[in-house]
Protein backbone atom coordinates (compact mmCIF):
# COMPACT_ATOMS: atom_id res chain seq x y z
CA UNK A 1 0.00 0.00 0.00
CA UNK A 2 1.18 3.17 -1.02
CA UNK A 3 1.01 6.04 1.00
CA UNK A 4 -0.56 9.50 -0.05
CA UNK A 5 0.59 12.57 0.57
CA UNK A 6 0.19 14.86 2.32
CA UNK A 7 -0.13 17.87 -0.83
CA UNK A 8 -2.00 15.24 -2.69
CA UNK A 9 -4.92 15.17 0.03
CA UNK A 10 -5.06 19.17 0.61
CA UNK A 11 -6.30 19.28 -3.42
CA UNK A 12 -9.71 17.13 -2.31
CA UNK A 13 -12.28 18.45 -1.08
CA UNK A 14 -13.71 18.02 2.70
CA UNK A 15 -16.68 15.68 2.11
CA UNK A 16 -13.99 13.38 0.06
CA UNK A 17 -11.68 13.60 2.76
CA UNK A 18 -14.22 12.19 5.02
CA UNK A 19 -15.24 9.56 2.82
CA UNK A 20 -11.18 8.94 2.38
CA UNK A 21 -10.97 9.03 6.31
CA UNK A 22 -14.27 6.60 6.96
CA UNK A 23 -12.78 4.13 4.27
CA UNK A 24 -9.20 3.73 5.55
CA UNK A 25 -10.67 3.32 9.58
CA UNK A 26 -12.61 0.74 8.01
CA UNK A 27 -9.20 -0.67 6.16
CA UNK A 28 -7.42 -0.29 9.50
CA UNK A 29 -10.14 -2.33 11.23
CA UNK A 30 -10.15 -5.14 9.40
CA UNK A 31 -6.18 -4.92 8.73
CA UNK A 32 -5.96 -5.55 12.35
CA UNK A 33 -8.48 -8.55 12.65
CA UNK A 34 -6.23 -10.03 10.14
CA UNK A 35 -3.10 -9.02 12.13
CA UNK A 36 -4.70 -10.87 15.33
CA UNK A 37 -5.40 -14.36 13.36
CA UNK A 38 -2.11 -14.33 11.78
CA UNK A 39 -3.34 -13.31 8.10
CA UNK A 40 -2.06 -10.24 7.19
CA UNK A 41 1.24 -10.58 5.40
CA UNK A 42 2.26 -7.00 5.26
CA UNK A 43 2.17 -5.83 8.44
CA UNK A 44 3.96 -2.64 7.34
CA UNK A 45 0.91 -1.38 5.88
CA UNK A 46 -0.62 -1.24 9.23
CA UNK A 47 1.25 1.86 9.67
CA UNK A 48 0.79 3.18 6.12
CA UNK A 49 -3.05 2.89 6.83
CA UNK A 50 -2.36 4.99 10.35
CA UNK A 51 -0.45 7.79 9.28
CA UNK A 52 -2.71 8.22 6.16
CA UNK A 53 -5.32 8.51 8.84
CA UNK A 54 -3.62 10.98 10.83
CA UNK A 55 -2.82 13.31 7.73
CA UNK A 56 -6.37 12.98 6.51
CA UNK A 57 -7.13 14.34 10.65
CA UNK A 58 -4.55 17.04 10.37
CA UNK A 59 -6.18 18.73 7.10
CA UNK A 60 -9.38 18.77 8.21
CA UNK A 61 -8.39 19.77 11.52
CA UNK A 62 -6.51 22.71 9.80
CA UNK A 63 -10.04 23.32 7.60
CA UNK A 64 -12.09 24.12 10.77
CA UNK A 65 -13.67 20.85 10.51
CA UNK A 66 -14.27 18.43 13.23
CA UNK A 67 -14.22 14.42 12.28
Amino acid sequence: MKPRKASELRQLTTEELRQLLHENEETLQKMRFQHALKQLGNTAALRTVQKDIARIKTILHDRGVRT
